[in-house]
């Protein structure tokens, strides 16, 4: 048997130069391209990168305001009033790859960006890219496009401006999408962290200031959608600073910061965190809680200070820091440490905080010791009855493992027999498990978790995910609603999403702040095909590109459910490119009341918003029925 030729020769290995490399692969520096729609795009960490160097200069003593404008086609400038780069090496820190001040402890001793690549993916990956710095009296300019020279002022001039840079970018339309846009709501809200964690240094964005007194005291003030238990509780040690309180929600809320840069994801000092507030309450209190009854509605803001620090990725959404720093510090020991001494020190001071701490605490323990037996009556009803396997079609692949495509690992939640058996039959059995409701589940918004445990399809279903004692052993990565897109299927999608929000809100998406697990499977709404092609089309919109692509012969169809789609088309829909929604939690909104708006009793506010959507709904059915009665003309 003949091996076949790959023509694996001397010519196969390239070395790429760093323009063409960040350019080729820029997934590797910003996370994902995107067109500017959701705030982890990557034109969002072109300006981040840009930004946390003029948050460096402010750290470290130099400037008190940063300046951003951001022009209608896309055209970011950024002034900071810092020490301005040293003029002689302006052409490397813009586009030669690993050069930086920041390998100089002693200059940047607190820095996010240690590796160099930053400015100069921004350089990279902008069409049109500037840089300017102002230094005692003087100044120098070079303009790149793409990462290549167009114009460099070789010699520095006079100049009366105050020292600092300035950098101007215009993300590479080529590199991203024809369409990308810059949302200013993203932006705005990425400034007032860098405002919360940097108290008197003010940020303007085209004109409009952003600034914090109180640092991360407001920070919590401002997430809070409801009357505290206690009065925010503020730490700050050495190179760590920490607020929180508790509310009356079951989750756990937290956003953490290495270096002023949001860690979304956490890390080494999350969990340091988590663990020294048990251990400093156990101490405290003189009893052995439980974790989770310290933790259940506790919403906390951590900023950490770290020499060096190491992230997971170049986007630095999580901390892996576990090393002795250079200073000799164990990062893990001296959160910890620090957090249960300052806190320590707090309650002796706070009676009456420690008081209600205390009370939340307790309350947080009644509840789980009330639905322990119903647990177990639960537990051993689905042993008996073997339901959870009738119900379950399980893969083979989940987050517990250490299986490669463990990330891949994903439970459809469907209704119905007809749905289930699509799903079932054309799904991925190593990484896609089935999870088969009956009928519609209850509405649970304003009762209390034993519900969890009485009802046997939701204990089932968290039985299912492995979240019915902790939510941290959540066996998928991906738990997706799959439901028709008629008036039940849609009603039964709430009322899941009821149930998550309001038992397990983690699970939700929250942006700017965590990547959630929850989503909605989207699928098509119409196939219009002829002889040579099929489309399937997710909007009207789509329907009606492809129907002039098929020409006057095609043959439309509309799917009503799930069940009307065969196992062999469900491929399509459920594989590599498969459409998910997130189910996003906006912020500073109150989950009690978005619940009482959307599944509470009626209200005239809400019925009016009902008969106001039907009124748009009717009068789209109206115009597509014209539009087809015209098309068949």
């Amino acid at each position: 048997m003949s091996t076949p030729a790959h023509n694996y020769t001397e010519d196969s290995i390239k070395s790429l130069d760093w323009r063409e490399h960040i350019r080729l692969r820029p997934g590797m520096y910003i996370g994902k391209l995107g067109d500017g729609s959701q705030p982890e795009d990557g034109i969002y960490v072109l300006l981040k990168e840009v930004v946390d160097n003029c948050i460096d200069e402010h750290v470290m003593g130099y400037g008190k305001i940063i300046e951003i404008e951001i022009s209608e086609d896309n055209l970011c400038s950024i002034r900071d009033y810092g020490r301005g780069i040293p003029l002689g090496k302006l052409m490397e820190c813009a586009a030669q790859i690993n050069t930086g001040a920041k390998y100089d402890s002693e200059v940047f001793k607190r820095s996010v960006g240690l590796n160099g690549v930053g400015i100069k993916a921004v350089n990279a990956l902008s069409d049109f890219f500037k840089i300017q710095a102002i230094r005692e009296k003087q100044t120098r300019c070079i303009e790149f496009s793409r990462g290549q020279v167009v114009q460099d002022m070789a010699k520095p001039q006079p100049s009366d401006e105050e020292n600092g840079t300035r950098i101007a970018f215009r993300p590479d339309p080529e590199s991203f999408s024809a369409k990308v846009k810059f949302n200013l709501d993203f932006i705005r809200e990425m400034l007032r962290y860098y405002a919360w964690l940097n108290p008197g240094l003010t940020l303007k964005l085209n004109g409009e200031s952003f600034k914090s007194k109180e640092g991360l005291r407001d920070l919590i003030a401002a997430k809070l959608t409801e009357s505290p238990q206690y009065p925010v509780i503020h730490l700050d040690g050495k190179d760590i600073e920490v607020a929180f309180t508790h509310g009356s929600g079951y989750g756990e809320e937290f956003y953490t910061f290495v270096n002023g840069q949001h860690t979304t994801q956490g890390g080494t000092h999350l969990a340091a965190f988590r663990e020294a507030v048990v251990q400093e309450c156990r101490e405290f209190f003189k009893k052995q809680f439980e974790p989770s009854d310290v933790r259940t509605g506790i919403i906390a803001a951590v900023s950490v200070k770290v020499q060096e620090p190491v992230f997971e990725s170049q986007t630095k959404t999580k901390l892996g820091s576990t090393h002795m720093e250079p200073n000799g510090r164990n990062l893990r020991t001296h959160i910890i440490n620090t957090v249960v001494k300052e806190l320590d020190n707090f309650l002796h001071k706070h009676g009456d905080v420690a008081k209600s701490l205390q009370e939340k605490i307790l309350a947080n323990e009644k509840e789980r010791k009330e639905i322990s037996g119903i647990q177990k009556a639960a537990r051993e009803n689905a042993r008996k009855a073997k339901v959870h396997n009738k119900k379950l079609r399980d893969c083979r692949i989940h987050l517990d493992t250490k299986d490669k495509r463990r990330d891949e690992s994903t439970i459809f939640i469907t209704e119905g027999d007809s749905a289930s058996g699509s799903i079932t039959k054309s799904r991925d059995v190593e990484t896609q498990a089935v999870f088969s409701l009956r009928g519609k589940p209850l509405n649970c918004f304003g009762l209390t978790r034993k519900v969890v445990y009485e009802n046997e399809e939701f204990y089932l279903l968290a039985n299912a995910l492995q979240i019915d004692e902790n939510i941290e052993d959540l066996r998928f990565n991906k738990i997706v609603l799959a439901t028709d897109a008629d008036v039940d299927g849609m009603h039964i999608r709430l009322l899941m999403i009821t149930f998550f929000l309001q038992f397990f809100p983690e699970l939700a998406h929250i942006p700017n702040v965590r990547e959630g697990h929850l989503y909605i499977l989207q699928t098509p709404l119409f196939r219009v095909r002829n002889k040579r092609e099929t489309f399937y089309c997710y909007s009207d919109e789509e329907r009606q590109r492809a129907i002039h692509r098929c020409g006057k012969n095609a043959e439309i169809t509309r799917f009503k459910g799930l069940g009307e789609i065969s196992p062999d088309e469900f491929k399509h829909f459920i594989g590599p490119k498969m459409r998910l929604e997130p189910v996003i939690l906006p912020e500073h909104k109150n989950i009690k009341e978005l619940l009482s708006y959307y599944m509470g009793k009626n209200t005239p506010e809400r019925q009016a918003d009902i008969i106001q959507n039907l009124r748009i709904e009717k009068e789209l059915e109206f115009n597509e029925e014209l539009e087809e009665l015209a098309e068949a003309a």
